[in-house]
């Protein structure tokens, strides 16, 4: 009997030790992404900080305050996070700790019957009475038996309840613990709560002052929107040439299609460009700064640290290095019938018809007279555009 309830005991120890463990994981998880989260926000620390060292009340200023904010909702969700998985592990442990009390109720009270009933047969003549009052030599054995297993089970008893009392004082230690553990992230949870609120009235106070110079703005924006239908109108008359060209020679036609299907089969996995946070995205969006005023952008704009260097994000060919007003460098890379974009370098290392490899420097981001580097990236199939945030690693 005692043996099987200790086996119930290991039984229902080992069933709720599996989603602690569980937990216990995720939680190294979340820990770790609440570490690139730091390292996220040092990063655009540092690009915000480059930023408003030449000049102050900048768009590009605003998307580095905008990324900020973002990453510290990111911090402060992650921190959330941690919080409701220590309250489920706290009420699972302390379901744990109470069917623990429970047992050890049972056990000892089982345990104070056994003694009683010992008790009653303490004494060497009662046990002698017993035992040489058998009607048979079998049950004189089967009685000597029974004494050396009552003996046996009386101290599996003690070791069971010994076992239940060490776990129990485990398991109020793991739950002490992460209370500790949870009053701790509160506090962090409370000081990056501020934090983001201090950063809110910055972008409030960036906003109104950028609104004041929207003349200025307007016609900055006039200005990129050419240089970007110039780089627009390079980039379609290169891929036209290029697909004209495969349709004319067959054997041209198969290396493009392996080559886009190597690119294609790297979906998701492309490594970025350049380091930085996405300050605009791809598509017709809202202008950061301008109400009523909406950008349509063929890729995404990265901005980053100055002198960052700018990488390949898959094997290929350069196809076209060409020089833009406004926009700087443009360095055109072809993936078969994909194509990579990356426009806005200061210094270019590569050269057209070089094979380049994922990885591989094409030149640095140039940074221009308000101190912003931003590196405007696209991704092509032929000459459709597509959103590189969906093949770019997460």
């Amino acid at each position: 009997m005692i043996a099987g309830k200790r086996l119930c005991l290991y039984f229902l120890l080992a069933v709720l030790a599996l989603p602690v463990y569980a937990q216990r994981k995720s939680k190294e998880q979340l820990q770790k992404e609440r570490q690139q989260q730091l390292e996220k926000i040092r990063q655009v620390e540092k690009i915000l900080n480059q930023t408003t060292s030449k000049k102050k009340n900048t768009v590009g200023e605003l998307n580095a305050l905008n990324a900020r904010i973002r990453e510290q909702e990111n911090l402060i969700q992650s921190i959330k996070d941690e919080i409701s998985l220590l309250n489920r592990e706290i009420d699972e442990t302390n379901s744990f700790v109470q069917a623990l009390e429970e047992d050890l109720l049972r056990l000892k009270k089982e345990y104070a019957q056994m003694l009683f009933a010992a008790q009653k047969a303490n004494s060497n003549v009662n046990r002698l009475i017993f035992l040489f009052s058998s009607h048979s030599f079998d049950q004189f054995l089967m009685r000597l038996q029974y004494m050396k297993q009552y003996a046996e089970q009386r101290k599996l008893q003690t070791q069971a309840i010994t076992q239940v009392q060490e776990e129990l004082r485990a398991q109020v230690k793991i739950t002490e613990q992460a209370r500790e553990e949870k009053n701790k992230l509160l506090q962090e949870e409370v000081a990056e709560s501020q934090r983001l609120e201090s950063l809110k009235k910055k972008q409030q106070v960036l906003v109104r002052n950028l609104e004041k110079e929207e003349k200025n703005l307007r016609r900055d924006l006039e200005t990129t929107r050419k240089a970007v239908a110039q780089l627009d109108r390079l980039i379609n008359e290169l891929i036209r040439e290029e697909m004209e060209r495969a349709a004319r020679e067959a054997r041209n036609r198969n290396t493009m299609a392996e080559l886009s299907g190597s690119f294609e089969e790297n979906r998701k996995k492309l490594a970025w460009p350049v380091n930085g946070f996405v300050s605009l995205g791809f598509g017709r969006q809202k202008h950061p700064a301008l109400k009523r005023v909406e950008i349509d952008n063929q890729g995404i704009n990265i901005q980053t640290q100055q002198g960052e260097k700018v990488r390949a994000v898959f094997n290929g060919e350069v196809r076209q290095v060409a020089f833009i007003a406004t926009l700087g460098n443009t360095v055109i890379i072809s993936h078969g019938e994909y194509y990579s974009i990356y426009a806005g370098l200061r210094e270019v290392f590569v050269k057209p018809g070089q094979k380049v490899t994922a990885g591989l420097e094409l030149g640095i981001v140039q940074s221009n007279a308000e101190g912003i580097s931003e590196l405007r990236f696209q991704i092509r199939k032929n000459t459709t555009p597509l959103d590189p945030m969906q093949w770019l690693k997460n």
